[in-house]
Parts: structure tokens; sequence; C-alpha cells
């Protein structure tokens, strides 16, 4: 087959730019042929540029012809759209119509009914705008980059895309992550049979790690929806009992720096290449998840499963599925520093649940996150697409 991936590279790379050049190379590798049409934020720099890109990013007219000439030039059977904001836009839909190419559509995020797509505002979890005409609460709240001006675009954007039918219509093929995301797409109004489930997957096999090293550890951007002021509050206390490792890098990096100074236990080890951060997960002996948002489908999991390490999450959207209380992890209420502190000293004081905790983890990436099922997910869903 034929593969036309379209990808809008984020200014700050993210989960999602490692899972488009992922499937990429999964699909050549099983003799597919990919081209990946990108474009990247950091084009985005003068005051002229991003008054045109909010002006594109309703509709870019430029773009369906740079689509349209790559459509021409590489004649796909499939046209795989993982992120259209803001510089590709909704355009891209119209000029696989035009070429009769057949649209799958991943559903990174919540882009479609959120400004931020996180469902994220003021640290709490935030649904104002789902099922709005026009997202007024994120214009009011600033929602997208603090700008009000920025989210009206966005709004727009949502809105007229909502009234063409773009969601509905010009979409073969969508991909949700979790069964939690699929739900709220469909909440959101897209149409329940269109969407497939397919998660994130890790390729190479990093192998299961022993568990030896005596402290926990946190992988992930030091950023505010990801739960760090919990996760700080918790080893206020805990620090005595069980060291906590944290890698990541992010805006809250300073404020995580100063804190790890004063709170024993606590280190920041900042922003590790891959193989350090496996390395660093097969020697943990639990993964700290305190996420505060609903979450896509965090890579770190599927890191974290592949070398057997359990993952205590709070028990909140896609997480409280992804992990099994007592199988593969455990649960605490989300934001409720108390209840994380008692999943954690139960955890030591059970070294043999927590040994077979790891043995389940490892047979969940087996069955189901490794690149050879994710490829046979992935080929089914371009075959219904293209039915």
């Amino acid at each position: 087959m034929r593969i036309l991936q379209l990808h809008n590279f984020y200014k700050i790379a993210g989960g999602e730019d490692v899972v488009v050049r992922s499937e990429k190379n999964l699909l050549e590798a099983h003799g597919n042929s990919v081209a990946l049409l990108d474009v990247d934020n950091d084009a985005i720099a003068s005051k002229f540029s991003q008054t045109m890109t909010a002006v594109n990013a309703i509709y870019s007219h430029a773009s369906k012809q740079r689509v349209l000439q790559e459509i021409n030039r590489f004649r796909p059977d499939i046209v795989h759209v993982h992120n259209f904001f803001p510089l590709l836009s909704p355009a891209v839909y119209d000029a696989c119509r035009e070429a009769r190419v057949p649209v799958v559509q991943t559903l990174h995020n919540f882009r479609l009914f959120c400004a931020n797509s996180f469902f994220y505002r003021d640290g709490k979890v935030c649904e104002d705008c789902m099922g709005k005409f026009f997202p007024t609460p994120a214009v009011v709240h600033g929602c997208y980059r603090d700008s009000r001006i920025g989210s009206a675009v966005v709004g727009t954007m949502q809105s007229i895309h909502r009234i063409r039918g773009t969601w509905r219509d010009r979409v073969d093929r969508y991909i949700a992550l979790t069964d939690f995301a699929r739900s709220k797409f469909i909440e959101g109004g897209l149409p329940p049979e269109k969407i497939s489930l397919k998660p994130n997957f890790l390729s190479p096999d990093p192998g299961i790690g022993p568990g030896s090293g005596e402290y926990t550890l946190f992988v992930g951007r030091l950023s505010p929806e990801k739960g760090l002021d919990i996760l700080l509050k918790a080893w206020e206390k805990l620090g005595q009992s069980i060291p906590l490792k944290i890698v990541g890098d992010g805006p809250l990096a300073d404020q995580v720096k100063h804190l790890s100074v004063k709170l024993p236990g606590v280190e920041l080890l900042g922003k590790q290449p891959k193989n350090r951060v496996l390395d660093l997960m097969k020697e943990a002996k639990m993964l700290m998840f305190p996420s505060g948002w609903y979450e896509g489908f965090p890579l770190v999991l599927v890191e974290a499963y592949a070398v057997g390490l359990p993952v205590i999450a709070g028990n909140l959207g896609s997480m409280s599925t992804l992990v099994v209380p007592g199988r593969t992890g455990l649960h605490f209420r989300p934001g409720d520093a108390n209840d994380l502190i008692a999943q954690v000293e139960w955890a030591i004081a059970h070294p043999e649940e927590l040994k077979n905790m790891r043995q389940n983890a490892r047979r969940e990436f087996e069955s189901k996150y490794t690149a050879d099922c994710n490829y046979q997910q992935l080929f089914k869903i371009y075959e219904l697409a293209r039915a």
C-alpha cells in the first residue's frame, strides 16, 4: 500500500511526533511505501507569520494545493492525517476528497472540541466547551496559549467545520487511542461507526528489567497538568521511605529543581536520552503517573509495561482503564496526595504483589502494544477506510 502521512510538528517535540515517525518506520518495514508531508511550527516567527497562521488555521488554500500536488506526485492509496493544526488546516480533507483518496485521522488529542486540546483549565479537568456551538468559555479564559484572540481563532475553526460537516463527512476513518477517548469523541459528535481503536506501540522491544533499584520514577513533561504538585506534596512524607527520581523538562523545571533540593529523597535528573530512560525504568520499583488531565495515550506507559514496571496513576480518564489496579499497577484518587501516599506505602509493604504486577505489566505489553500487533490493527483500519 502507498500511504501519505500529513503532520504539523510541534515547536516542543512531544509524543505525537514520535508516533508519526514510528508508524512510518513500521509501515515501511512491512513493505509499504510511505511519504511524509510535514510542516513545523518553528515557521511561525514574525508578527506577519502569526497573523497569517491565525487566518490559515481556519482554512489554508495554500495547504490544500500543496497536498493536492503531493497526492498527484505520490499517488497514495490512503492519506493518514496526524495533526493538521495550525499550519495545514482542515483544508487538507478537501484536497483528499477532490483527489478521491480515502482519509484516516488519528485523534491524538481533543483539539476538535477543546481550544487547548487537553480538556484542562485552572488546575482541573474542564469540559465547559463540550457540546457548544461556539466555545465561548475558551475565548473568555484565553484557553489557547493564554490568548483570547488565539482561542477565538480555534473556536471559529471548530465551529465552521462543524457546520460544513468536515468532521462528519470528510474523514473515512478515525483512530482513537483508548476506549475513554473514543467515548469522548462520540459525545462530541463524531460518528461512532467511523471510530476505530488503536493504541500506541513501542519498537524495538527493550525487554523486561529486574526492578532492583530502590526508587520510584516520574518521566514526563514538567508542566502543571502532569500533577507534579501532588507528586511533590506526597514526597514531603514519602522521601524518608523511598527515593523519587524525576526525568523531564518543561515550564516547571526551575520550580521542581528548587523543591527537589529541599525535599529529601527527590532527585531531578532533567531531560535524558531514551536509552537512559529505559534503563532507569528497568531498575525502578514503580512509575508515578499523577497526571491531572485525561491524557491521550502516553508513550511512557507503553515503555513502562515493556520493561515490566508497575504504574501508580490517578483514576482519571484513560488511565482508569489503561492501568488495572492490582494487576499492572494501582490507582489513587486524582489530586489526593494522601491517597497517593497510601498506595505507594501499600506497594512498598507488599513486594510479592509488586513482583506479580511487573510480570503482568510485561504480559500486557506483549499482548497489546508490540509493533506486530499495532501493524495488524493499523493495516485493517486502512482497509476499512478504503472499503
